[in-house]
């Protein structure tokens, strides 16, 4: 498999990736060209300004929760047909799980690729240096090819002039300049930038923001270039039919024998109710794909609006977002509550991860939630985050006991109790614990899944909701 493909990355966060990644994808898709747009990671908020700039899902890529083995089929999944594809790092470029090397980092991901790396430097408080530090990064791993530098946040002419002069000295193209600008920043609040969904109308603004800027900054031909120059992937495309079919055994993603998949040509397929809109807004596309390669029907609904579930739910999966942003909208909002209690309450599968589980708790900061769950929730100073690695306890509708994943955790929230009688999963990293709840077919944690690393928590999902 060919397709051109560049990966931006940086010395550390805060340098301006987002911008120079969206900015190129928006440019590119201007151009004319499909473009495909791709986040290194388990971040879900800069993929959907990625999707507004490319018209095209973006993807993320986890060597971490998929296994380095996955990345490029998944890449080629999501690349297929496309004319470029275009990579957003994670934090620094060789920053990746912590105490764990450089897995599920920017380099080793682009050499999973096999990808270009364009290295964008917050030249604001630096002239020679930046050669040094451009150097630096270029020479630390032989493997990972630095085919160029943008620098980002210049402040005047003479400044560019001195460092395109001390970078001339390291042999590193320089593939752009941006100027400081206020109009392409995006807002941040306690859990990073502000999803798309929340300023449709500023998002769209900001996108095109990025889009004049890298335009305006950057040679795009040589960039073009450049990512023609990756070479040839190996073929084997990642294919949501193919896992669902093909896995089984103790290990959720593990091979096994084929199963016929639910609601084929045998039967109708049972619909599943994904919680969307505003509130919701953290998923993988991976995930849908997997309940629709299964057998389901997936049909979106929004909470925020939405007085009734989807006619003829038969699951219900919530994934994670803002509900503490929206906990008054969330709660007034008591026919839709009261419709999933019901629904929960009759055994129905429903899968819940972080926002989810706090839309079923008794309350969110004071105000009524679901109820579906004997817990409550409140908002925290402390910032949870990272890769976890996990251990079915008990046997739900996502996975049997003793089933292990690799997930992620990412909330300032606390739900009060942590775990119920019957915990989700056991936690070994950082610490050993266990946590989350369930009850008859709840499944209700804060640990993210991309079910892509275990096709089998989609297929076994949807085979409980066809019963």
């Amino acid at each position: 498999m060919t397709v051109p493909r560049l990966v931006i990355a940086a010395p550390s966060s805060g340098s301006g990736k987002t911008t120079v990644a969206t900015g190129l994808m928006a440019a590119f898709a201007r151009r004319g060209l499909a473009v495909s747009p791709h986040k290194v990671g388990p971040d879900y908020i800069d993929p959907g300004y990625h999707t507004l700039a490319t018209g095209r899902p973006g993807r993320n890529l986890d060597a971490y929760m998929c296994g380095p083995g996955a990345v490029a089929p998944l890449f080629a999944h999501g690349a297929a047909g496309c004319d470029l594809a275009v990579v957003e790092g994670v934090m620094g470029l060789y920053d990746g799980a912590s105490g764990q090397g450089e897995l599920a980092s920017t380099a080793q991901v682009s050499k999973l690729l096999r990808a270009p790396v364009v290295l964008v430097v917050d030249a604001s408080s630096q002239s020679r240096s930046v050669a040094a530090l451009a150097h630096g990064f270029a020479s630390w791993d032989p493997q990972v090819r630095i085919g160029g530098v943008i620098l980002n946040k210049v402040g005047s002419q003479r400044h560019e002039e001195l460092l395109r002069d001390a970078l001339e000295e390291s042999g590193l193209p320089v593939l752009g300049v941006l100027r400081r600008a206020e109009q392409a920043a995006v807002p941040s609040r306690h859990l990073g930038l502000v999803p798309v969904a929340e300023r449709r109308g500023d998002a769209v603004g900001a996108v095109e923001a990025m889009r004049e800027q890298v335009v305006a900054g950057c040679d795009l031909d040589a960039l073009l270039a450049l990512a023609r120059s990756a070479p040839a992937l190996p073929d084997g495309a990642w294919d949501a039919a193919e896992a669902v079919g093909g896995c089984g055994g103790p290990v959720v993603g593990g091979r096994g024998g084929a199963a016929p998949v639910v609601g084929g040509r045998g039967g109708a397929a049972p619909v599943v109710a994904v919680a969307s809109g505003a509130a919701f807004t953290f998923s993988y596309a991976e995930n849908t794909e997997l309940l629709t390669a299964a057998g389901a029907e997936v049909v979106p609904f929004d909470p925020l609006r939405d007085e009734k579930l989807p006619e003829g739910t038969r699951g219900l999966v919530i994934g994670g977002g803002f509900p503490e942003v929206y906990a008054a909208e969330l709660s007034a909002n008591a026919a839709l509550r009261e419709a999933v209690a019901a629904l929960a309450g009759s055994g129905t599968p429903v899968s819940a991860e972080c926002a989810g589980l706090l839309y079923l708790a008794r309350s969110l900061d004071g105000l009524p939630m679901c109820g579906v769950l004997d817990a409550r929730a409140r908002m925290s100073k402390r910032l949870t985050l990272g890769y976890r690695e996990a251990v079915a306890v008990s046997d739900s509708v996502l996975a049997a006991p003793g089933t292990r994943v690799r997930g992620h955790e990412f909330h300032r929230t606390v739900l009060e109790p942590g775990a119920g009688a019957e915990p989700a999963w056991g936690m070994h990293l950082p610490e050993r614990r266990v946590e989350g709840f369930v009850r008859g077919g709840v499944h209700a944690s804060y640990l993210h899944t991309h079910w892509a690393s275990a096709p089998g928590m989609a297929r076994r999902f949807v085979e409980r909701c066809a019963r």
